[in-house]
């Protein structure tokens, strides 16, 4: 990114298993024969022999260890930790923090009515009192004066579903604590905030610098079938097109994508939506493969596109829900976070993401937030949503586990500064 401010980052990969290549031990019998003309060049030719197998041997190893950690090794990628001295911070726990939460929902007008339980009637305020603490190392406290400087004349964007949506309302409400005039910071074409609408973009008019959210919750194309499919194909998503308002992201200095919730039976084959490569339909594909497919696209798209000399590029992963009872229709919201993860994981989706940024050529930080949320069945929207009708165990309050993301990503991008955390990119630090 053009900033001092900034650092690079990448996709670091999540492993904290020791790798040693011990070498092979000969036992040989030592006679004084070195001057012997034979003696010497056996002697030589053995030598050649074990130093060229220990050579061999530790290069397959260590091409493994780095091709297991780069795959994110047991389905986890960080984008912090990585080596035995590094800190993944994806792995810790909740804690209570008296200082938390990080603004008032009540005086940040950019967060939408079904996200705000409290003003949907949540009574219980123990929910907002948690902060993320990785096992290794400290996340710096959300410094809105500081980051707000450091934004100047930038440009944000999030592109993906209404998780997306989400951690971009977080955003805003978190940068407007070190706001002086409310009155600065605006939705740039007046709109109000909605779920439908495919553009909405804020200014922070003393800062000149706008956080955007485009709308493509499976970022590739949705599309007519073609002619003379079945009748139950109603539309189809062209895995190996990106969506048509992919232009719109470029030139950006952060680029946040996240995808995987419309990514279901539900919202894809029950409404008549199959896959579809080139001009052919892909009637038995499985969504697993569609959805590598589709990343697989974006990926290509992100390598031929994006700018990474300035633009950093994040892709959040999969948040866990934690619906319950008879065909998953129950949402219990507990008191607290929960001691074990539970909820629906979907690592598999973390699996692909992690498999096809490994194979990026050019640097895209993965914020594995799938196990964080997995702990806060406390978080979720439940029966506080808007209209009060809707029960949520998806969605999560704001404040709330969307702030933690946001902080993540800050201190990923800014350097070893006041405190922030040590960032390990294939073993230096930066």
């Amino acid at each position: 990114m053009a900033s001092a401010g900034f650092s690079r980052s990448v996709s670091a990969r999540l492993s904290y298993r020791n790798v040693s290549v011990s070498s092979p031990r000969v036992s040989t019998s030592v006679h004084r024969k070195w001057l012997v003309p034979g003696y010497f060049f056996n002697a030589l030719v053995l030598v050649f022999f074990l130093v060229s197998l220990v050579l061999v041997l530790g290069c397959v190893l260590y091409l493994y260890w780095f091709r297991y950690l780069s795959r994110g090794g047991n389905g986890m990628v960080s984008a912090f930790g990585g080596i035995a001295e590094g800190c993944d911070v994806f792995e810790g726990n909740w804690v209570p923090s008296d200082s938390y939460p990080l603004y008032n929902s009540s005086l940040c007008p950019f967060i939408e009515r079904g996200f705000n339980c409290l003003a949907n009637g949540r009574r219980d305020t123990n929910y907002l009192r948690w902060r993320w603490r990785p096992r290794l190392c400290e996340v710096p406290r959300f410094d809105a004066f500081e980051i707000l400087e450091r934004l100047r004349g930038k440009r944000i964007v999030f592109v993906g579903d209404s998780m997306s949506r989400t951690q971009w309302e977080s955003l805003i409400c978190l940068l407007m604590t070190g706001v002086e005039d409310p009155r600065s910071v605006y939705e740039i074409n007046g709109n109000n905030i909605s779920k439908t609408i495919q553009f909405l973009g804020v200014q922070f008019r003393s800062f000149n610098f706008t956080v955007e959210f485009f709308r493509s919750v499976f970022l590739v194309q949705q599309g007519l079938p073609p002619r003379y499919g079945p009748k139950r194909v109603k539309m189809t998503l062209k895995l190996d097109k990106m969506d048509n308002i992919n232009r719109r992201w470029v030139d950006s200095d952060i680029l946040i994508f996240n995808s995987g919730h419309w990514w279901t039976p539900t919202k894809l084959f029950d409404v008549g939506c199959y896959f579809q490569v080139g001009g052919s339909l892909r009637l038995g594909m499985s969504i697993n493969s569609a959805f590598r497919m589709a990343l697989e696209t974006w990926a290509s798209w992100v390598e031929s596109t994006i700018n990474t000399n300035r633009t950093h590029v994040f892709f959040r992963t999969f948040e866990p829900s934690h619906w319950s009872g008879s065909g998953q229709k129950t949402c219990e919201v507990t008191n607290q976070p929960t001691l074990e993860a539970k909820g629906n994981i979907r690592s598999e989706f973390t699996d692909i993401i992690a498999d096809v940024v490994a194979k990026i050529n050019v640097p895209v930080t993965v914020l594995n937030v799938t196990m964080m949320g997995a702990y806060r069945s406390d978080a979720h929207i439940g029966q506080w949503s808007h209209p009060s009708s809707i029960l949520d165990c998806s969605h999560w309050c704001l404040p709330g586990v969307p702030d933690a993301w946001n902080e993540l990503v800050f201190a990923s991008l800014f350097r070893n500064e006041k405190g922030s955390i040590p960032v390990q990119v294939n073993g230096l630090q930066i």
